[in-house]
């Protein structure tokens, strides 16, 4: 599969399956989809080892030859914005030609799919919990309009996860992770610093279990900073290896959507925003993410994002708002292609602040291409329901965070451990594969399927996808792309 497209005046060609990453001229654009087509048309496949009369060389005397006639315009078209003299243009796509073939050869394009029939096998894989998010507090001082846990409460009751519990989830993780010695614990709510004393706890009792049991711990906490301290953050900077500190943007945008509860309206923005400003400071510019949401009332985010970069956040996550249709405040399709072209707009404002010497890291472009996650990861995602549980302040066990209050996907409990296979095995055996959507897909290892909670919440089934947020995805994995390979084109001039 051959993903071609044009961001910021790149023009990028990514081969799926290998994940090779070209920037092209404009001759190479437009021929490589074309070759692509032709070689499928007589070989059923682009990647296909060639019949015994077809050597490279006489290959791309057919295709060229092909090219002169089937193709003609197009081409001098292309050559013409390349800047090739028209006496040249004849030279040029012989060499292109030869160049493609030669890429083809390499396993850089046209490459067979290496993982679908390791896919059927997949669901069969040993798997062992490596993370838990922990909701210790059921509960919210803030009143956020949009927020999917129902005002902190999980449209429930208000509750504060015990100090019992908590161990007993750190005893549970422990116990289901096997062989693996990093693991990784998410302090969430509501707000968690209602519960701080619990999370000093958690963590406390995890030091001593690092010992005993021979594990290591990475905690995370997400907070909306207005109970933040001194003497909290110290304790954060000591203990843990992220903070996640949620805030939406400009004063106007926060605001609006994160106001206090009860009749107190002062500015949580002004609030809050000293205390992001020390905490980031205070990290040394790492380990830490202001995280926001957009909506439909702020579909120029990328304002919000270069507000932020312009206060000195360096780590810095906005993403869509996924609400219900009748919600205000939600994405419509009519704002998909306002929201597309925001993103290509913000892609090119970091490559401006990138050139000016203010770089920052936007978390939904941020992608390794020479590495990047294994291949069960890639297909799979972020192992919600099997590797990834959410934990609820009684102790109830959820595939994550997202399905907290959805009594149907209760798991079992840290006291007892998972007493629901079938749970288990359903979200084991989801991937991209299992989705007809994502078959057809370039984006498909980079998003790995997309949110399960999300397509669940709006299509009853986690072997679907949240339409909305596909598209959105695609244009984030294409800006991403074009960033590293501008980086690559900076590093070589």
């Amino acid at each position: 599969m051959i993903h071609a497209y044009r961001n910021n005046g790149y023009r990028i060609i990514l081969d799926v399956n290998s994940g090779a990453v070209h920037v092209v001229d404009a001759l190479s654009f437009f021929l490589i989809p074309k070759i692509g087509e032709w070689l499928e048309e007589r070989y059923h496949s682009a990647a296909q080892t060639d019949s015994p009369d077809d050597t490279p060389e006489s290959l791309g005397e057919r295709i060229t030859a092909h090219a002169r006639t089937a193709w003609a315009d197009e081409i001098r078209a292309a050559a013409l914005e390349d800047g090739t003299p028209a006496q040249e243009a004849d030279a040029s796509l012989a060499e292109a030609v030869g160049e493609i073939l030669t890429l083809r050869k390499d396993g850089q394009l046209y490459t067979d799919d290496p993982y679908q029939a390791y896919a059927t096998a997949f669901k069969h894989r040993q798997t062992v919990v490596k993370a838990l998010c922990l909701n210790v507090a059921h509960a919210c001082n803030l009143a956020c309009r949009y927020c999917f846990a129902g005002e902190g409460e999980y449209h429930g009751e208000r509750a504060l996860m015990s100090a019992e519990v908590a161990r007993a989830a750190l005893d549970f993780l422990v116990k289901n992770s096997g062989g693996r010695r990093n693991l990784e614990v998410d302090f969430f709510g509501g707000e968690p610093l209602l519960n701080w004393e619990v999370v000093k706890e958690a963590v406390r009792y995890g030091r001593t279990l690092e010992k005993t049991a021979d594990k290591h711990f990475r905690f995370t906490i997400t907070t909306n900073g207005t109970l933040l301290t001194d003497e909290i953050l110290d304790f954060v900077n000591r203990e843990m290896d992220n903070i996640v500190l949620s805030i939406d943007g400009r004063k106007e945008v926060n605001d609006r959507m994160r106001p206090r509860r009860g009749q107190d309206q002062k500015s949580v923005y002004d609030e809050i925003l000293p205390k992001y400003l020390k905490v980031a400071e205070s990290r040394g510019g790492e380990r830490y993410f202001v995280r926001g949401t957009y909506t439909h009332w702020n579909t120029d985010f990328a304002e919000d994002v270069k507000h932020l970069a312009d206060l000195g956040f360096t780590q810095i996550s906005v993403e869509p708002v996924v609400a219900s249709p009748e919600d205000p405040y939600a994405i419509r399709e009519e704002d998909i292609p306002v929201l597309l072209a925001e993103y290509d707009r913000l892609a090119g404002i970091m490559l401006d602040y990138r050139k000016a010497g203010k770089p920052f890291h936007f978390f939904h472009f941020n992608i390794d291409l020479e590495g990047g996650p294994c291949v069960a990861k890639r297909l799979s995602g972020c192992g919600t329901g099997c590797e990834y549980l959410g934990v609820t302040p009684w102790g109830d066990l959820y595939p994550c965070h997202q399905f907290v209050g959805n009594e149907r996907f209760v798991m079992g409990d840290v006291f007892q451990g998972i007493t629901r296979e079938d749970i288990r095995e359903q979200f084991l055996s989801s991937n991209v594969y299992t989705r007809d959507e994502c078959t057809k897909c370039f984006a498909r290892y980079y998003c790995s399927g997309g949110c399960a909670a999300n397509a669940w919440n709006f299509n009853g089934d986690i072997n679907r996808v949240y339409k909305e947020g596909c598209e959105l995805q695609r244009k984030r994995i294409e800006c991403a792309i074009m960033l590293r390979a501008a980086e690559a084109d900076e590093n070589r001039q």
